[in-house]
């Protein structure tokens, strides 16, 4: 079976366990997805299947090549492809994959892209301690010295200095799964997930042992 799906970040909520205690969720749309190309071993070198997500409601924005692709799997145009790795079973192009592959209380990794908090200096950054706060100090949020001056004479690669902060891809292992709405195609993870609503997030199992 496939280790995973591709899902949309809808947002935060929360909901109730035993004893009435609050546990702060992630709500994803996972799926349904579909399989748009099988990767064998023989043909490949591995073996993966190619899902699809969220159909694309323009078909001029579909190039010729990708249409072909489409195509060929019997499936209508994705917005979203991304492979995941197989374990067993026997997916074909054109079946469908949805939220039930997953059960509650297991753990999964989540991958997407984190919110972009545009440039930055290095306290908020990198977390420097900055300098005084009071009495006229003229060192408070900057980054200090930042090279030495007979050796090396130079700044070294790597220094830590304000920048983009933020827009990368992160990932989030071990994250619970606490409900599964099949009907919904929902999964409620258990903490904070990455990126904003609305953001497109990989959700794949835990492989055991790791």
């Amino acid at each position: 079976m496939i280790n995973g799906l591709i899902g949309k970040k809808l947002g935060m909520s929360q909901v109730f366990g035993e004893g009435g205690k609050a546990i702060p969720v992630t709500v994803v749309e996972a799926g349904p997805c579909v399989v748009v190309q099988r990767k064998t071993t023989s043909r490949d070198g591995y073996e993966a299947v190619q899902v699809g997500f969220q159909e694309e409601r323009k078909k001029r924005r579909v190039t010729k090549s990708a249409r072909g692709h489409f195509q060929k799997a019997g499936a209508t145009p994705f917005r979203h492809l991304r492979e995941f790795a197989l374990a067993g079973g026997d997916l074909q192009p054109g079946q469908g994959v949805t939220v039930e592959i997953f059960q509650p209380g297991e753990r999964v990794d989540v991958t997407g892209i984190s919110k972009g908090k545009g440039f930055q200096g290095v306290m908020k950054r990198l977390g420097y301690r900055g300098g005084p706060g009071s009495h006229g100090s003229m060192f408070n949020r900057a980054p200090g010295s930042i090279g030495a001056s007979a050796y090396p004479s130079r700044v070294w690669k790597g220094k830590g200095l304000p920048g983009q902060m933020g827009s990368e891809r992160v990932t989030v292992k071990g994250l619970e799964v606490v409900e599964v709405r099949k009907e919904q195609h929902l999964l409620l993870l258990k903490g904070a997930a990455p990126g904003a609503p609305g953001g497109l997030l990989l959700i794949r199992k835990v492989q055991k042992g790791k």
